[in-house]
């Protein structure tokens, strides 16, 4: 599993998480990564609005107050809607990166050297075009009522 964030500019840092994230795991990768995310961005809480599903490791108590102590403005977000999130199409962009290998890696040591190499390749449009993309998949939730869309 990895952790990895995108703004406009292109992708922010990424993490590889061994075994399962937690909350307090889920508040260092913030500190770390995501604090460092936007300052090599030259960015600040007052630039941004961050996005996350439910997951309730992003809204545990001890999230939200690391949220609320760092001035970060969160986007309430609908429950069972992962297919809104642009960092989800994402994933999936790298994963197809990843299977564009002739062979398969390794071990979990070469998997992750490829994780992190696409990742790095990754141009900001792919990241523009899925922030851009967003008042559309909104729209097209709020037409289908809630229900399945083409996102």
């Amino acid at each position: 599993m990895m952790w990895g964030c995108m703004l406009w500019e292109d992708v922010g840092y990424c993490s590889k998480i061994d075994g399962k994230m937690d909350g307090d795991l889920y508040i260092s990768i913030l500190e770390d990564e995501l604090q460092n995310s936007l300052e090599y961005y030259g960015k600040t809480t007052d630039d941004i609005i961050f996005q996350q599903d439910n997951d309730p490791k992003h809204t545990c108590k001890k999230a939200k107050v690391w949220f609320q102590n760092n001035d970060f403005s969160v986007l309430i977000w609908p429950a069972q809607s992962p297919d809104l999130n642009p960092i989800e199409h994402l994933w999936h962009y790298l994963k197809r990166r990843l299977g564009q290998y002739e062979k398969p890696p390794g071990g979990i040591q070469e998997l992750w050297e490829r994780v992190e190499l696409e990742w790095e390749k990754i141009d900001a449009t792919v990241c523009q075009n899925l922030i851009e993309s967003m008042p559309r998949r909104v729209a097209a939730v709020i037409k289908a009522k809630g229900e399945y869309t083409k996102y």
